[in-house]
């Protein structure tokens, strides 16, 4: 019964955001306009999460500040769904149109040499606007996903992101799937997302991110140093509604001679700055601080947090 239910609702789903899509990106942003004050004022969707979370991350920024960048997430995070309904049934044509990546001369000059790329990214602007690299590069793009427990609308996301020549993977064969592709001479770009929370018992390091202690993801560096290729962090832009502009910054073009931890700290610095500069295209409703050293989980295994 209970899958029946999923199914219906998975197809209800399909339908309704097929119809949508079919609006120009003008008529679905006067539907964003009408959806953020339900979802601000009337559902109140996460509200005290994100209140929490901007007010402990900018400590020093004036209350009113703080209203300001909490009305603009909520206008943002609006936008952003009616772009995904608007990308997950678009041509290749208009999902690119929706993004310019600047110095993408930059990731060719990588593949001439046989390099692969691994690029850090946060959950910030329209992270969906990755996915049409692949329609841009040479390199083979790789993105890691969390699975989840509605496996219908994962393969629907997931079957979105190929229809563009992306690669999705599952996160926990991601390590496995890069040092195959790498032993195979495969030049790939990997995408990954590394400023969620880490599962618990996952946890093997914290660092200082927005005024607050906070236990980050070590797999972006520990892939970088298995394969020793370059580490990107992808700055992303939104200068006008419906429209990034994601900018490549290097991290590291030589993992394995960095000390360690050097990595993770620099592309979660990366993304502190971006964040810094533009607050309210960051995902303000995600639990990013369920954790303190005090009740976090212990690590599995023999490992321990470092300092």
């Amino acid at each position: 019964m209970t899958q029946t239910l999923n199914a219906i609702a998975f197809y209800l789903f399909y339908g309704f955001t097929w119809l949508l899509s079919k609006l120009p990106l003008r008529m679905l942003f006067a539907l964003s306009d009408m959806l953020r004050p339900i979802l601000y004022h009337l559902i109140q969707y996460r509200r005290k999460v994100v209140h929490n979370n901007l007010l402990n991350s900018f400590p020093d920024k004036p209350l009113d500040e703080i209203k300001r960048i909490e009305r603009a997430y909520y206008k943002h995070l609006c936008d952003m769904v009616v772009e995904v309904i608007y990308i997950m049934h678009a041509s290749a044509e208009k999902a690119k149109r929706m993004s310019h990546f600047r110095n993408i001369d930059l990731l060719n000059k990588y593949y001439e040499q046989g390099h692969s790329v691994i690029l850090a990214a946060g959950h910030l602007g329209n992270w969906e606007v990755f996915n049409t690299l692949s329609l841009l590069l040479k390199h083979k793009v790789v993105a890691a996903y969390k699975p989840t427990s509605n496996k219908r609308f994962e393969q629907f996301i997931n079957n979105n992101r190929k229809r563009f020549g992306c690669i999705p993977v599952s996160m926990y064969d991601i390590a496995r799937t890069a040092i195959d592709m790498h032993n195979r001479h495969d030049p790939f770009l990997l995408v990954l997302f590394a400023d969620q929370t880490p599962s618990g018992g996952e946890i093997r390091h914290w660092m200082n991110f927005l005024h607050q202690d906070t236990p980050v993801f070590l797999g972006t560096e520990k892939i970088a140093r298995k394969i020793n290729e370059p580490v990107l962090f992808g700055r992303v832009y939104k200068p006008r509604r419906g429209y990034y502009e994601v900018e490549f910054e290097v991290i590291s073009e030589t993992p394995k001679n960095e000390p360690p931890y050097d990595i993770t700290h620099r592309h979660v610095q990366a993304l502190e700055r971006i964040i810094n500069e533009q607050p309210e295209l960051w995902l303000w409703s995600h639990r990013r601080w369920k954790y303190t050293r005090a009740d976090a989980p212990k690590p599995h295994g023999n490992q321990h947090n470092h300092e």
